[in-house]
């Protein structure tokens, strides 16, 4: 590899480009995805990946065309011409899950035609640790092994922080949903950021690869708080789709829909994605659940957006930041 100031780097999953930023080399990234859109100003960065999900498509319908058992890889191009004409010297992709990002299989059969072949770096996580010690691995790549450690120092400060903010509250009960229709409890490091925050997970395990379940397993769950994350939907998407929740049986028998304590959050930013920004969708749960973080701008869905008609018109005031 060349001096490590002149890596290139092109991320093939959005987490990874979060990673590339909190190290502080997001000069150096030539290549990105489609869905890789934070920070601000990684839009000029050339995309090399394209999706068959369209935005119209609905979650039933996305659902359908990724099939079961995170069988999605179809769903994703990845252009290896162009890849390989931005002359990676590194390589960040992921083989968790083919749903959320390009296959490892398609990345590796695209780096093996290459002249020279760049380091591929699949990041794995399924816990909280194990996404922080992702900074570590890509820090360790990059040759700022110092740089790594300082972030994630404070990152584990800013969790031990939220812990002491919690201690001593009451802990409700919370299930998160990181799908719509059909229904699926958000797992992997999801778990933990709701215990983190002062919450009991229901239906999902930490570290647990989820999958789709009935819905009558979240009646019968009986949460005192539901929040609403789904994996890819901003906000104003998901408030978009509440009619297939809140028109299903059982519904508004929910103790959290009866106390107002269903929430929309930004799944993206600050949950679906094993990157350094899941302390802060801690946060944000800690706030949801306790008021704890009186910054995280947040609000529980309104009484007429909880109704079953699902007719309250689409806003985006719960978008999480």
């Amino acid at each position: 590899m060349p001096r490590l100031t002149d890596v290139r780097i092109v991320s093939l999953l959005p987490a990874a480009t979060d990673i590339v930023a909190e190290l502080g080399r997001l000069a150096d990234l030539v290549g990105r995805t489609h869905e890789c859109d934070w920070p601000a100003g990684v839009e000029r960065v050339p995309v090399v990946t394209t999706s068959e999900v369209g935005a119209e498509m609905s979650s039933r319908e996305i659902s359908a065309a990724v099939g079961t058992g995170h069988r999605g890889s179809a769903l994703y191009g990845l252009d290896p011409a162009m890849l390989a004409g931005l002359r990676p010297d590194l390589v960040l992709t992921q083989d968790l899950c083919e749903v959320c990002a390009v296959s490892y299989r398609r990345v590796s059969e695209a780096v093996r035609i290459m002249t020279a072949g760049p380091l591929v770096l699949s990041l794995e996580p399924r816990t909280l640790a194990e996404v922080l010690d992702c900074l570590r691995v890509v820090g360790e790549a990059l040759g700022v092994p110092d740089v790594a450690a300082d972030r994630i120092a404070r990152l584990h400060a800013r969790l031990d922080e939220v812990r002491r903010r919690v201690t001593g509250r009451p802990r409700p009960r919370v299930v998160a949903l990181e799908w719509l229709d059909p229904v699926w409890p958000a797992g992997h490091w999801v778990p933990e950021q709701i215990a983190l925050a002062g919450g009991e997970p229901l239906l999902a395990s930490a570290g647990e690869h989820t999958s789709a379940i009935e819905w009558q397993r979240v009646v019968a769950a009986r949460p005192d708080v539901l929040v609403l994350l789904p994996c890819g939907f901003p906000p104003a998407r998901t408030r978009a789709e509440l009619a297939v929740l809140t028109g299903r049986p059982g519904w508004t028998d929910l103790p959290a829909v009866r106390a107002g304590r269903v929430w929309v959050l930004d799944g993206p930013a600050y949950f679906n994605r094993p990157g350094p920004r899941v302390v802060r969708g801690a946060e944000v749960l800690a706030h949801v659940l306790h008021g704890a973080y009186p910054d995280a701008k947040v609000s529980p869905l309104r009484t007429e957006e909880l109704r079953p008609t699902g007719s309250a018109a689409p806003t985006t005031g719960s978008t999480a930041v």
